[in-house]
């Protein structure tokens, strides 16, 4: 009677460990993200607590990452001071946080070439299947890291938070 109890007890335990795998939603009880930084050159991004690094990840870039984004498909990742505006749970890229360019002096640069400026500037994971992921730096100018790191960003970041992406 006891190997049996035990027995169901232990499946219980096993299946409700297992129901939270497979999860791509996260939560995240740290201490608050009030800034990411991008250092593009190193490709590096950081997620910081004022001063203190709480995550530090490797980054692919956009196609021609050098320099700052001027205008729509010209492959850079964008430089300056931007924030993340929305939440993509449906993501084309696993899970995506969006970034807040164009801004306003983006889109005088790109007018002034007389072009669009694009925009759909996010974090994001890796491409869903039938997506092509074409080696480092990859991106059509967003800032990329593998899904089980962006489940964690995407725990991690509120909408709000500055993003300051350097060359």
């Amino acid at each position: 009677m006891r190997t049996g109890i035990l027995r169901v007890f232990l499946i219980l335990v096993t299946a409700i460990a297992l129901s939270g795998c497979g999860s791509k939603f996260r939560t995240y009880n740290g201490p608050e993200v009030t800034r990411i930084v991008v250092m593009k050159a190193d490709r590096r991004m950081y997620l910081m607590h004022h001063d203190t690094v709480l995550r530090s990840f490797a980054i692919d870039l956009g196609f021609a990452p050098t320099g700052h984004k001027q205008f729509e498909g010209d492959g850079r990742t964008p430089e300056g001071r931007y924030y993340i505006d929305r939440r993509n749970p449906n993501s084309t890229y696993h899970l995506s946080l969006g970034i807040s360019y164009p801004n306003e002096r983006d889109r005088e640069i790109a007018s002034s070439m007389g072009k669009p400026a694009g925009g759909d500037i996010f974090i994001h994971g890796g491409p869903r299947k039938g997506l092509d992921r074409r080696g480092p730096d990859w991106t059509a100018g967003c800032i990329s890291v593998t899904d089980r790191e962006m489940e964690d960003i995407y725990a991690m970041v509120r909408e709000g938070t500055p993003i300051d992406i350097y060359p």
